[in-house]
């Protein structure tokens, strides 16, 4: 080959490894960027399974009847409704947030007040074991009518862009409700990254979500009632005193404040009721 050929081809040939080495190595640092960047995130579950980790921030706090064995709790059109149970010492009350009810009802023994529900002008009331709900005038909290109840009662709430109750019964269940009759709809288990968490109480719902009380800790859940899925856990713990503790004075009780992001929180033999944000933890 002469010898411009040759330098002919020696250039061409260390052009072509220097183009092969460029895009060698852009493509190694394209891999390296993605590998730091998949690596610094952590938790690589898509952002529909990430379970937020949430705190309880104290806004106000309120007095509350530290008799009254909290079973249900609900915010409507201003009025608090509160459910309290113990078989000869369960009620159903209404009134102003932090006041003494203006409206109050005790359930006969040997029924036990649990979980209530809003729906339009009349409520439910649910009892424990007693095989029966209560239908109540939302205004008087006047006894309507009972219709058999054939699980444990325990939590309830309305989902309104479903036109469902969501009621609980101890378990990891949640089952859907006919507003009107209470007959059985379906029902889902709630699970947090994929395992069931038994437990579930009082309700409410809330837009597309539910949160639950989950006995006897101090969490609160937020589940995704299509799933079943927990999307995200929120510790309430350290809101009473410690000389405000006795014995059965567990966290239950959580009302949605219309309007707002806010929520009313308390519990079984509280003195104190509690506005509170859900913030991260």
């Amino acid at each position: 080959m002469p010898e411009r050929a040759r330098r002919t081809a020696a250039a061409g040939v260390l052009a072509c490894g220097l183009l092969l080495a460029a895009c060698s190595g852009a493509d190694r640092s394209t891999d390296d960027r993605v590998g730091g960047a998949a690596e610094s995130t952590g938790d690589r579950r898509p952002a529909a399974q990430r379970i937020e980790q949430l705190k309880v921030k104290v806004l106000e706090a309120l007095p509350h009847d530290r008799e009254a064995f909290t079973e249900g709790l609900e915010i409507v059109a201003g009025t608090l409704y509160e459910s309290t149970g113990l078989a000869g010492r369960s009620s159903m009350r209404a009134g102003p947030p932090g006041r003494r009810p203006g409206v109050r009802t005790a359930l006969p023994a040997p029924l036990f007040g649990e979980g209530i529900s809003v729906v339009g002008r009349s409520l439910w009331q649910l009892t424990w074991r007693n095989g029966i709900a209560i239908e109540r005038d939302a205004r008087t909290l006047a006894e309507l009518r009972r219709v058999p109840y054939p699980d444990e009662g325990w939590g309830a709430c309305l989902q309104r862009d479903r036109h469902r109750l969501v009621t609980s019964d101890g378990s990891a269940r949640l089952a859907f409700r006919d507003p009107g009759t209470l007959a059985s709809r379906g029902e889902v288990t709630v699970t947090e990254e994929g395992r069931p968490v038994t437990g579930l109480n009082e309700l409410e719902c809330v837009g597309t979500a539910v949160y639950a009380n989950v006995l006897p800790t101090d969490r609160i859940l937020r589940i995704d009632p299509a799933t079943g899925a927990v999307t995200a856990s929120i510790d309430a713990s350290g809101l009473l005193h410690d000389d405000e503790i006795v014995e059965g004075s567990v966290l239950n009780g959580i009302a949605a404040v219309p309007g707002t992001d806010q929520f009313l929180v308390t519990g079984k033999f509280w003195p104190r009721m509690f506005r509170v944000a859900f913030v991260p933890a």
